[in-house]
């Protein structure tokens, strides 16, 4: 799915919303949750106020939807509302606990996100999009090469997988292949 597709995707998936399509609500939060989350984890928050960010914004999708002039830019939107929410969830937490150094250099509301953090987090987003596009067999192979805390051997992947362990090699470098297309059509 190239951007222009995505774009266009995200119109459909906004007017739904807008309609009171539940299901279009469940996949516009799915398909952007690892977005909204990977901010926060990105600039040092815990995976709790991560959490706490992410219903912040999740709450702030439903009450500004409906104000959102182009839907084609809701991933920058995203991004921006995000990125706001841990600013202010920063300040907030000042009012209460000492400033911990991690977080120190979010104390401004005004303050911007870094433009190559915008980058990183649009090609992290690219990523995301095109696995989602894989068959489900590349899918759940790439997850699990990926995705896991602890790398699984050729012989759990096998398992999991159902299928040789000989055979894992080039089912891996076929999906990857796919993936790279994918990546590519979006200007990756």
């Amino acid at each position: 799915m190239t951007n222009i597709q995505a774009s266009k995707q995200d119109q459909y998936l906004v007017q739904d919303c807008l309609h009171g399509n539940e299901e279009a609500w469940a996949t516009l939060i799915d398909r952007y949750k690892n977005l909204i989350f990977s901010i926060p984890i990105k600039l040092g928050f815990s995976s709790d106020d991560a959490a706490d960010i992410f219903q912040g914004v999740c709450l702030a999708i439903v009450e500004e939807l409906p104000r959102l002039r182009e839907p084609r830019a809701l991933p920058a939107w995203l991004i921006q509302t995000t990125s706001r929410k841990c600013f202010r969830w920063k300040d907030a937490s000042r009012r209460f606990v000492a400033s911990d150094g991690q977080l120190e250099n979010l104390s401004d509301t005004s303050a911007k996100i870094p433009e190559q953090l915008l980058q990183e987090l649009d090609r992290e987003q690219m990523v995301r999009e095109a696995v989602s596009e894989l068959p489900r067999e590349c899918r759940r192979l790439v997850e699990l090469l990926f995705y896991q805390v602890s790398p699984l051997s050729y012989h759990d992947l096998a398992e999991a997988l159902e299928i040789p362990k000989g055979s894992i090699g080039p089912t891996r470098m076929r999906c990857l292949e796919k993936m790279r297309r994918l990546l590519l059509k979006k200007g990756f």
